[in-house]
């Protein structure tokens, strides 16, 4: 059987790239290639706490940066305590810091830019990150958390948030929040 040139030097090229690439691991060390292949297994993380704002007094917590009174386009920065408990008076576990905005002209529903940072506890040092949509008039919203930081690393998950008080008057509130995370 004839076998042309081409053909024998397609064949001679496949099996030397092929011994080549099989007997090299790409130059990459071989401490590096141990530590991208180990992983930790995910774990999930339940937590409960309220998260305080106060939009009326001397030292508001949540204040108004754009738009006109409470309507479609108003946008707020936040830096509420988040509490063990119901009451204000409860002990301070962490901040929720970011920002929200009305985000629908014909309903009641914001837009939740917000970070939640832990500042006590086994969590100290350690946030996750919430965006999403909070439409405001469901008893439970459901928003995701998309990211974390610190024991939070990799986060995924959801927060149930129910608002437990609110003063039409003043806007100042109590948001109970339940939250799943999965993370490493």
């Amino acid at each position: 059987m004839a076998y042309s040139a081409s053909y024998t030097f397609f064949i001679f090229n496949f099996l030397f790239f092929s011994i080549s690439f099989s007997s090299s691991n790409g130059d990459v060390p071989d401490d590096l290639l141990e530590s991208i292949t180990v992983s930790r297994m995910e774990k999930t993380t339940h937590l409960h706490f309220y998260f305080q704002e106060v939009l009326s007094g001397k030292n508001p917590t949540a204040v108004k940066i754009i738009g006109d009174g409470r309507g479609f386009g108003t946008t707020l920065m936040i830096d509420d305590a988040l509490t063990q408990g119901l009451g204000r008076d409860s002990k301070v576990i962490g901040r929720a810091q970011g920002m929200y905005s009305s985000a629908a002209q014909n309903d009641i529903a914001f837009l939740m830019v917000v970070t939640f940072a832990f500042t006590e506890g086994m969590y100290n040092g350690s946030s996750i990150s919430m965006l999403g949509r909070n439409h405001v008039v469901d008893d439970v919203r459901e928003m995701p958390i998309v990211g974390g930081s610190g024991a939070f690393r990799f986060a995924r998950g959801y927060a149930l948030a129910h608002t437990v008080w609110f003063d039409p008057n003043t806007g100042d509130a109590s948001v109970e929040y339940n939250v799943s995370v999965v993370h490493f």
